[in-house]
């Protein structure tokens, strides 16, 4: 069963605490501090495998996890680093983040790796804090938390050639005739429910990948039919090849400009695609007659085929090994605008960047993602450790914002997961 689209939440290690203890053994009563340092969190990969070719592993896959850090601990021993989570994905695929739709990876070829969401740092222990100046620290450092969002992962098909057309307009049986796909056929509409790929080996050695994409219909653009859950298969492909019927059911020139037009609203340059134009089903009744107008009208000769007498495929397909031999690599939708180096830990926000919230009579929060994570990562269970705090508070101005906000001596301060009494 195809399945092509999936929305999976990912999950990041934390990253372990740093640890406070100080040497004390039966040789050593006073000793220095000897706390170690907390192991970092794993990280969230995402690798393209060619094994696979459908994204049905993770239609019950809510989460996808790395392993936390582990915690300092004492006799300077670090805490161990939390295994990194390698993700499987059929070759083609590309990983969007659901919050802003920003395009994280394009995985099209076998191999390659991607960093989806990037493991916690470890926190510091007091060892590490010892100085000339500090020589008993009673400080550390908590790990930094992981990430955790949603991305939308979509498989496009990696071919070099994609058939379009109208239903019934005998896509699935000419890629039957020159591949060996044995793809599904029949004299019925939407015979086809899910892409098919074939390669075609030519009398020179040469070979390329076909997709033929169903489902195409007036509206399909919109979602219409099989609609855009097949068109995005076809934003990989350099060439396509327009099959025409012949056969009367359908008036040719309306089929055509049917398709063109659905390939022009969807977007993602595929109306830009080098075209090769061939009227199908050659063998019905008629089929010269309608051929002869349908020319006419579009100016161009199209090229002639019958699957069923197997004649006039060889033809196309030296014409698509032509253009396939120019074309361009084409960007796949929204590729140009959303691209970019992005990681979400990797955002430069400034420390004045928050906010003072005042939550009811004698309560304020403190609202800022980077002044929230800095102030998390501080060990405030001592008096240095809370004094390291109200320091980093003070450098972003926080007491002009307080009373700003209306806050008086007495009142409650907090900020994340830690709270203090503000004094005037």
């Amino acid at each position: 069963m195809l399945i092509d689209r999936a929305i999976v939440e990912v999950r990041s290690g934390n990253g372990g605490d740093g640890h406070i203890s100080f040497l004390h053994d039966k040789n050593t009563e006073f000793g220095g501090p000897d706390g170690g340092n907390g192991g970092d969190g794993g990280s969230v990969y995402f690798v393209a495998a060619d094994n696979l070719n459908t994204l049905y592993a993770f239609r019950h896959s809510p989460l996808l996890g790395a392993e936390d850090g582990e915690k300092g601990m004492k006799k300077l021993m670090n805490g161990r680093r939390g295994n990194d989570l390698y993700v499987s994905v059929p070759t083609g695929t590309i990983i969007i983040d659901e919050r802003d739709g920003h395009l994280i990876a394009d995985l099209d070829e076998e191999g390659k790796k991607a960093l989806v969401a990037r493991g916690g740092r470890g926190g510091r222990g007091n060892a590490s804090y010892k100085s000339s100046r500090r020589r008993i620290p009673r400080i550390a450092q908590n790990g930094e938390k992981g990430e955790r969002f949603r991305v939308v992962l979509e498989l496009k098909m990696i071919a070099d050639v994609g058939i379009v057309g109208l239903p019934s307009s005998g896509k699935s049986t000419f890629l039957n005739l020159v591949t060996r796909a044995n793809a599904l056929t029949a004299d019925y509409p939407f015979s086809t429910i899910s892409p098919n790929l074939g390669v075609t080996y030519l009398e020179d050695g040469n070979s390329f990948v076909l997709a033929d994409l169903p489902g195409l219909i007036e509206g399909a653009s919109l979602g219409k039919g099989l609609g855009t859950s097949f068109l995005r298969h076809a934003e990989r492909t350099r060439v396509l090849v327009h099959l025409v019927a012949m056969d009367g059911v359908v008036d040719p020139l309306r089929a055509y400009e049917t398709i063109r037009k659905e390939l022009s609203l969807y977007g993602g340059h595929l109306e830009e695609r080098p075209e090769i134009v061939v009227a199908s089903k050659m063998d019905e009744e008629g089929a010269e007659e309608r051929k002869s107008a349908f020319d006419d009208a579009l100016g161009l000769v199209s090229y002639p085929l019958s699957s069923y007498e197997e004649s006039g495929a060889l033809p196309i397909l030296k014409k698509c090994e032509e253009l396939l031999s120019k074309a361009p690599r084409f960007p796949l939708k929204g590729e140009e605008e959303t691209r970019k180096e992005y990681h979400p830990l990797e955002e430069h926000l400034r420390l004045e960047d928050y906010s003072v919230v005042p939550l009811k009579r004698g309560v304020y929060l403190i609202k800022g993602k980077k002044i929230e994570e800095d102030a998390a990562r501080i060990n405030t269970s001592t008096e240095e450790g809370m004094m390291r705090l109200l320091s980093l508070l003070r450098r972003a101005d926080i007491e002009r914002r307080l009373l700003s906000a209306g806050a008086r001596d007495g009142d409650e301060v907090r900020i994340g997961e830690v709270s203090f009494v503000y004094e005037e």
